[in-house]
């Protein structure tokens, strides 16, 4: 059985997050039109293929790098360890075949801090046609492709990490946290995950036994409490940026 997330509209959720939280880094892959960072205070990098951003989408951040190239040949790019930054929240909604937001997790982990926190978003679909891998076939509305199999091979290969899974409309939003950016056994054990999980369709899994493996927390709720698990990255109010212009 499929659960539906009816909960805060994930944009709303990312908006409200960068309201009232501050970052060092803000990390976000698949941005497309630059919507859902163009809120954020933080110095931010964004990284998307083919960007079609047409309003401002600096606002009120120290910095913003844009990177039009694939999640891949970003990190290949060594931009990040380059610049010594290290990321404190980061937003991953690339391309949806769970071996590309493996690869993107892998290396955002590598380059977050303990207290850092990773948002994977479409990984909670609601039947059946969404989750598919075709991508000559995609259906009408939502498509998460097959990113649901993030909370199992975490579950299996990360005990380790605290994941916390939002009901925000409309595929969810998963939140990951107890970070050790040192760790390397997803990496270390990517081909035989592959194996594994390659071939397994949600079906088959069992959506029963998916959706039994996590509780969903409402974002609204989890909002109201102050975005908690946000505590540990967060910068003070005080070193917020507050863009002037100066007159000629």
């Amino acid at each position: 059985m499929y659960h539906r997330c009816t909960g805060l509209h994930y944009t709303k959720f990312l908006d409200q997050i960068h309201a009232t939280r501050l970052f060092d880094w803000y990390l976000e892959i698949g941005c497309r039109t630059g919507r859902t960072f163009a809120p954020v205070r933080s110095k931010t990098v964004a990284v998307d293929p083919f960007f079609l951003a047409e309003t401002n989408i600096i606002g009120a951040k120290p910095a913003l790098h844009l990177f039009q190239t694939t999640s891949d040949a970003f990190f290949a790019s060594e931009f990040l360890p380059k610049l010594g930054i290290t990321l404190s929240f980061s937003f991953l909604d690339g391309m949806h075949l769970f071996e590309y937001l493996l690869r993107d997790f892998i290396n955002t982990e590598a380059h977050s801090a303990a207290t850092s926190v990773i948002a994977m978003h479409d990984c909670i679909p609601s039947n059946t046609p969404m989750t598919t891998r075709d991508l000559n076939n995609l259906p009408k509305g939502s498509w998460t492709g097959d990113v649901w199999k993030l909370i199992p091979i975490l579950q299996q290969f990360r005990p380790d990490l605290t994941i916390t899974a939002l009901d925000c409309k409309p595929t969810g939003v998963v939140l990951v946290s107890g970070l050790d950016p040192a760790n390397r056994v997803l990496s270390q054990n990517y081909d035989a995950i592959l194996a594994q999980y390659m071939a397994t369709d949600l079906e088959e899994f069992g959506a029963d036994k998916f959706h039994g493996s996590f509780a969903l927390t409402d974002a609204r709720t989890f909002r109201d409490a102050g975005f908690p698990l946000f505590a540990g990255c967060a910068l003070s109010e005080d070193l917020a940026l507050h863009p002037t212009k100066v007159s000629p």
